[in-house]
C-alpha cells in the first residue's frame, strides 16, 4: 500500500507495489493507496507526521464503527443490546490492536460493511417491533431512514457504498449477491417493489467501479478489480503448503520471485503464479480439500504461530476461537427464533469468510465482519441473562 501510494505522490501513477520501477500496478485495490498518498502529499512521504496521522485514520475508522454496530444492534435486538454491542467494540483490545497495527484497509473494510448491513436493514424495511423486542424503548425508537430519505435515495447509497467497498476490499463481493436477494425477498414479502431500486443501485455501483475498471482495460487490456489471485492462490496452495501463508514465495522475501516479477511484468507473473498453483491442485485434490479444511479451522481459531512449544494446541488463539464458537452460537439461536434479519447476519458469515477457505487465512481477514460478531455475542450473553433473571 506504501509504496502504491509513494509512486502516486512522486508522480508515477499507480504503480510500483514492491518498489524499483516495475510500472503500473493492479496489486492492490486503489482506495487505501490513494487515501495513503493523500496523507504523504500532505505530510511527506513515509514521515514520522504522516505515520501518526494515517494510524489516527485508522483509529477514527474503527471509532466511527461504533455506530452502525449500535443502529443495527438496535434494530435486530433492542436497546440492551445495543448499548453492550458498543460498549463491547469499543473497548475490545483486538479492536485497537489493528487500529494501530497495520496502514491497510484492516479497519476501513468493517466501518463500509456494517454501513452496508444497516442500509439493508432499511432497505428491507424491517421495524424494530417487527422482531420481537419486549425491551424495546419507545422514547429511543429509530427514525428509520427510509422516514426521512427519498428511497431512491437509499438504493443510490446501498449501490454506492457496495461500490466504495469493493474498492477497498474486492472480498465484499462475496456478499453482494446474497444481501441483495435477502433486501429483495423482504419486501416482496412485504408487498414492496424492488426493480427500480435495484437497477438503479446497479447503476451506481457500476459506475464507481467503472473508473478503476477502465484504466485496468487501458492499461493491462482487461477489466479487472484486481490482477494479483493467482498470486495469492499460490501463496496458499503448493507442494509446502500447511493451510497457511507462504511468505517465502514473495517477490519482496524471494530474490529468485522478484527476479521473475520484474522480467515477466505484473500480469503475467500472477498468471505464471496461477497455472503453477492449479497445476498442483489437479495433481492433489485430496490434499488441497485437506489444507482448505485447515484453512477453515484457522480462519476461525486463528492462525498458529511459531513457538518451541511441544504442545499440539496453541493456546495462544484461544480467545479468538472463544469468540467464534460465542458469535456462531449467538447465530443459531437468532435462526431458531426465526429473527429476520438472522439470516443476513448467516450470510454473512458463511460468504464473506469463503475465498480464504481457498487461499489462506490470517487473522485480520475476519476483521471486516467482527461487528456483526460482537452482535451475535452480546446478543448471545443477554439471551443467557435474561433466561437466568426469568428462572430467579
Amino acid at each position: 500500500m506504501g509504496r502504491i501510494a509513494r509512486s502516486i505522490v512522486q508522480g508515477q501513477g499507480f504503480s510500483n507495489p514492491y518498489g524499483g520501477n516495475t510500472g503500473p500496478t493492479a496489486w492492490e485495490p486503489p482506495l487505501y493507496p490513494y487515501l495513503m498518498a493523500g496523507v504523504f502529499k500532505l505530510f511527506g512521504i513515509y514521515t514520522h507526521t504522516s505515520a501518526w496521522v494515517l494510524l489516527g485514520i485508522n483509529g477514527l475508522f474503527a471509532t466511527l464503527t461504533t455506530i452502525p454496530i449500535f443502529r443495527i444492534a438496535h434494530r435486530t435486538s433492542g436497546e440492551h443490546v445495543a448499548i453492550w454491542s458498543a460498549y463491547a467494540w469499543a473497548l475490545n483490545p483486538y479492536v485497537w490492536y489493528w487500529s494501530i497495527h497495520w496502514l491497510w484497509d484492516t479497519t476501513l473494510t468493517p466501518l463500509i460493511l456494517t454501513c452496508i448491513f444497516l442500509l439493508a436493514l432499511e432497505l428491507a424495511q424491517l421495524e424494530p417491533t417487527q422482531m420481537g423486542m419486549p425491551h424495546f424503548s419507545p422514547q429511543l425508537r429509530e427514525v428509520g431512514t427510509t422516514d426521512v430519505v427519498p428511497k431512491w435515495k437509499l438504493w443510490g447509497l446501498f449501490g454506492a457504498l457496495f461500490g466504495i467497498g469493493v474498492l477497498a476490499n474486492p472480498t465484499m463481493l462475496t456478499f453482494l449477491p446474497f444481501c441483495g436477494l435477502w433486501i429483495w425477498r423482504q419486501r416482496y414479502r412485504r408487498g414492496l417493489r424492488s426493480i427500480g431500486g435495484v437497477v438503479l443501485s446497479s447503476v451506481v455501483f457500476f459506475a464507481v467501479l467503472s473508473p478503476w475498471l477502465i484504466r485496468n482495460h487501458q492499461v493491462f487490456g482487461r477489466f479487472l478489480l484486481r490482477d494479483d489471485f493467482g498470486f495469492q492462490f499460490r501463496l496458499g496452495n503448493g507442494p509446502l503448503a500447511e493451510g497457511m501463508l507462504m511468505p517465502f514465495l514473495q517477490p519482496h522475501h524471494n530474490p529468485l520471485e522478484w527476479q521473475k516479477f520484474v522480467h515477466m511484468g505484473e500480469l503475467a507473473y500472477a498468471d505464471s503464479c496461477k497455472q503453477q498453483a492449479f497445476a498442483w491442485l489437479r495433481e492433489n485434490p485430496g490434499r488441497f480439500t485437506v489444507i482448505s479444511l485447515k484453512r477453515f479451522f484457522y480462519y476461525w481459531n486463528g492462525v498458529p504461530r511459531e513457538t518451541s512449544s511441544t504442545s499440539p494446541v496453541d493456546f495462544r488463539t484461544s480467545a479468538f476461537l472463544a469468540t467464534s464458537v460465542l458469535a456462531i452460537w449467538g447465530l443459531l439461536r437468532a435462526l431458531h427464533q426465526k429473527r429476520p434479519a438472522a439470516w443476513l447476519f448467516a450470510g454473512l458469515m458463511l460468504l464473506y469468510p469463503a475465498t480464504y477457505y481457498f487461499v489462506y487465512p490470517h487473522a485480520r481477514y475476519r476483521h471486516p465482519i467482527e461487528p456483526e460478531l460482537t452482535i451475535l455475542i452480546v446478543f448471545l450473553l443477554s439471551e443467557a441473562t435474561w433466561r437466568k433473571q426469568a428462572r430467579a
